[in-house]
């Protein structure tokens, strides 16, 4: 414990010192201006002037800080459900009161710095006449008699310097303030004087400890015992306390940063614990055990700088850099971009986000194991983020690559560039989205009143680009051709079909039969935009997902399908304390009802096919919670996409090219093909979420999307080709002639259609004509003939291939039963179709066989 409390008693004298200004000003100017008018030849009156000039106070005010950065956390360590996972400065200070300041610090300050701080009145006059008098004898100003109070002064003029927005600004501002003349110290002693008008012994004390340089780009006490000896300023002991003290003299040569300063700093350590006990504020026993103290590394135990997002923690580094570029958005740190920047800048902000290391830690280890940071067969990327389904909060963000912005880089195992976020948040250009992007011609299919059991063709071909209305960019002209994955035809598919299929044709059926520019301005809608900046592209081939976006962008758009049409912006701090210990809002929820509700629960009703028996089953976590989803792949698989959502949570996940265009296919990892990648981080980051999160049931989709605005295709069997054509086109069905097939109908007559009579299909559907070759029969029904008149009917029809069999009736059966020597059944049964020479056996009942 020190000897002594402060503030001291000698408050009191202090404050009778600054009675009678007046003269201790002239006093000053006296003692100040005579040696300077003998040494330097300036004039008293105008030194005198300089001083009168002068204003009376300077304001303390806030000084530079760092700001925090907290994430949600759950586990052991959290303090109040949060975890410190950044802290961002351009001044490594955190602010502290007085009352978080050991006693020790204190004292030393007093001690090493300003002995008579507690009884002068800003201006130590003693010392000022004694260093007047041995700067005349030295002919030159080579002493400053600085006070605690004055030392203050200059610092806040240094800060002052120190945040002017240019270099050249700056290094003259600072050269003012540090300035070894007359002029500087009586603007100095007469500001102090001010100081101590307005402010207490103990405010002006805490702002000094919390004001002074330590070196190695820290300032204020609290960061220096952090940064030095790994603990908080109220938990210094003596011995640590004098070593920081001893540091602010010439911190360039007496910090611990580095064992060549030790030397030095033990020195002055050793000077300041000598006047602590002096002067009475630690008892020899204290004094004793501090000068002992070594050097070694059991004293001093530094910690690491862990200044912006390269000393983030490791699990969050792309959120943290997502965040800081935000700056500009939070509108709880001032009124405009430049205010908001500014504020950011001066720091002392703790910002409480919306980053939930819960299932971040998780997400981030999952693209860590299955998207390789460090493969050269590629420049393999991965990135995913989820999204709070209703409210836009970021729950995660992930990327491959460790992160790096240092201009020396880090190697191919690190980017500067946040693939989640677009160019203006993350310098990403993005990444063509594949067919996730299919989901905008889905909503805009739905939003035009259509159904999604009509059925339209699925099959790869050419089609001629003026058929694509585009209102933005049309008209197009020219052959445009498109296949289907694996090349496969479907022919006539439902729209929930044709979604868990993601089958290409289909798409771009639908898209034939609405505008282009509907597509994309509905993409637009829910949050998707192109990385670049650029308009999002409306050419055909766009709703295949040429466009280049980001996972953030689409993870909001699934979201707003999940959460019942209500799109919301992607938000990242929920609230924050101002630097005044203030509470602020952070950002509010910028949520807008974009969709239909209706179209949105029909949306979901075909994405929910996709990931319980189409293309992203895999990505399923099998958990039992609902899911809705689309996968994305793009030409030769360069690019792969899943986005999925629950009704609480939306993730979008990519994994393909950086640069360049390798297939995925011809690459393998951790037992996957590279095109399926996707899958098992997606699985496994849904498994963690869900486990927290949970989820509900979908709404059922509703009827009027059951059938939309589809026909019943028509039975045209048995009328002429020209007939049945002249019939669909009129319906609105375009026609199609599938050539001649077999069958019992009329030869030259329609036998058959695709999609079948009856089948509710899209209008504009092409349906497939095919044309009866007459060469199939319905066998004739001769149950109960006897053999000759059954032979006889299947001739007369033109059957020739007749065969029998006998079945014996039972034993106790009378002669003159009607079924003796009878036809009981015929294989093919009776009206079967089949060909004339195809065999018929006639099964006969029999009194013995």
């Amino acid at each position: 414990m020190s000897a002594q409390k402060s503030p001291r008693s000698g408050v009191l004298s202090g404050a009778a010192g600054l009675v009678g200004f007046s003269a201790l000003a002239g006093l000053l100017v006296t003692v100040m201006v005579t040696p300077a008018v003998a040494i330097t030849g300036v004039t008293a009156s105008s030194t005198i002037g300089i001083f009168d000039s002068l204003p009376e106070y300077i304001e303390i005010g806030q000084q530079p800080e760092r700001n925090t950065i907290y994430a949600q956390y759950s586990g052991e360590g959290n303090v109040g459900g949060y975890q410190e996972i950044a802290r961002i400065y351009k001044q490594n200070r955190e602010e502290v009161p007085f009352e978080e300041i050991s006693q020790f610090a204190l004292d030393a300050a007093v001690a090493g710095e300003d002995e008579r701080f507690y009884t002068h009145g800003g201006v130590d006059v003693q010392s000022v006449i004694r260093t007047a008098l041995d700067n005349f004898v030295a002919g030159g100003i080579e002493g400053g008699s600085s006070t605690l109070s004055m030392q203050l002064v200059k610092q806040i003029f240094v800060q002052e310097a120190l945040e002017l927005p240019t270099e050249e600004e700056r290094e003259a501002a600072y050269e003012e303030a540090t300035a070894t003349e007359y002029d500087r110290k009586l603007k100095e002693m007469k500001l102090a004087i001010g100081l101590e008008k307005k402010y207490t012994k103990k405010e002006i004390l805490t702002a000094y400890l919390n004001i002074a340089f330590f070196g190695d780009n820290t300032y204020g006490i609290q960061a220096a015992s952090q940064r030095y000896f790994s603990k908080d300023a109220k938990d210094l002991t003596l011995a640590e306390a004098a070593a920081l003290i001893a540091i602010v003299q010439y911190p360039e040569t007496r910090d611990l940063s580095t064992p060549d300063n030790y030397p030095a700093n033990e020195a002055r350590r050793d000077v300041i614990l000598q006047s602590m006990e002096r002067l009475g504020m630690v008892t020899q026993e204290q004094y004793q055990e501090a000068y002992d103290t070594l050097y070694d590394e059991n004293f001093v135990k530094p910690s690491t700088p862990s200044n912006g997002c390269m000393g983030a923690d490791r699990h969050a580094k792309w959120f943290c850099d997502y965040v800081v570029k935000n700056v500009k958005n939070f509108e709880f740190l001032g009124a405009d971009e430049a205010e908001r920047q500014a504020n950011w800048d001066r720091g002392g902000y703790q910002l409480y986000t919306t980053l939930d290391m819960d299932v971040q830690v998780n997400a981030q280890m999952r693209m860590w194991d299955y998207v390789n940071y460090n493969e050269t067969a590629m420049n393999l990327g991965g990135a995913s983020t989820s999204v709070e389904v209703g409210t836009g909060r970021v729950l995660t963000m992930t990327e491959n690559k460790e992160y790096n912005n240092t201009l020396e880089g880090g190697g191919s195992a690190t980017t500067a560039v946040n693939f989640n976020a677009n160019l203006e948040y993350g310098a990403s250009s993005g990444f063509p989205g594949g067919s996730t992007y299919k989901l905008f011609t889905l909503l805009a299919w739905l939003d035009a009143g259509k159904g999604l059991y009509e059925r339209v063709s699925g099959d790869a071909r050419t089609e001629n680009m003026a058929k694509f209305q585009d209102s933005c960019n049309g008209p197009y002209g020219g052959p445009y051709q498109f296949r289907n994955d694996g090349g496969q035809s479907p022919g006539a598919v439902d729209i929930i079909s044709a979604t868990s299929g993601s089958i290409n044709g289909a798409f771009l059926t639908m898209a034939m039969q609405l505008d282009q520019c509907k597509i994309a301005e509905m993409a637009k809608n829910v949050g998707v935009e192109r990385a670049d900046g650029d308009p999002l592209t409306t050419q055909p081939s766009a709703v295949l997902g040429t466009n280049e976006i980001t996972p953030l962008g689409m993870a909001g758009a699934y979201a707003t399908v999940a959460s019942g049409g209500k799109y919301c912006k992607p938000i990242v701090v929920d609230r924050a304390i101002g630097p005044d210990g203030a509470e602020l809002p952070g950002q509010a929820q910028e949520c807008r009802q974009a969709l239909d509700p209706e179209v949105a629960a029909a949306a979901a009703g075909a994405l929910r096919a996709v990931m319980t028996g189409g293309t992203g089953s895999a990505s399923n976590p099998g958990d039992g919670i609902p899911i809705i989803g689309k996968t994305g792949t793009t030409n030769s698989a360069e690019h792969t996409w899943i986005v999925t959502s629950t009704t609480r949570v939306a993730t979008a996940v990519w994994v393909g090219n950086i640069v360049g265009q390798d297939p995925l296919y011809n690459y393998e990892w951790m037992g996957y093909a590279g095109n399926q990648l996707r899958h098992p981080v997606m699985a496994a980051t849904m498994a963690v979420i869900d486990s927290k999160y949970g989820g509900g049931e979908f709404p059922a989709i509703p009827d009027r999307f059951m059938k939309g605005s589809s026909l019943a295709v028509p039975d045209v069997r048995g009328q002429t080709p020209d007939a049945a054509k002249a019939l669909l086109e009129g319906l609105g069905f375009g026609y199609k002639d599938g050539g001649v097939v077999d069958s019992d109908v009329e030869a030259g007559k329609v036998a058959t259609t695709d999609p079948p009579p009856g089948a509710t299909s899209a209008v504009g559907i092409v349906v497939t004509v095919y044309t009866s070759n007459g060469a199939l029969k319905g066998v004739p029904d001769v149950a109960g003939e006897t053999v000759e008149g059954a032979r006889s009917i299947l001739q007369g029809a033109g059957f020739t291939n007749i065969n029998e069999r006998c079945q014996r009736l039972p034993s106790s059966t009378q002669p003159n039963d009607p079924r003796v020597d009878r036809v009981s059944s015929s294989n093919p049964p009776a009206g079967t179709v089949i060909r004339p020479g195809d065999p018929i056996t006639l099964t006969v009942t029999k009194l013995s066989c």
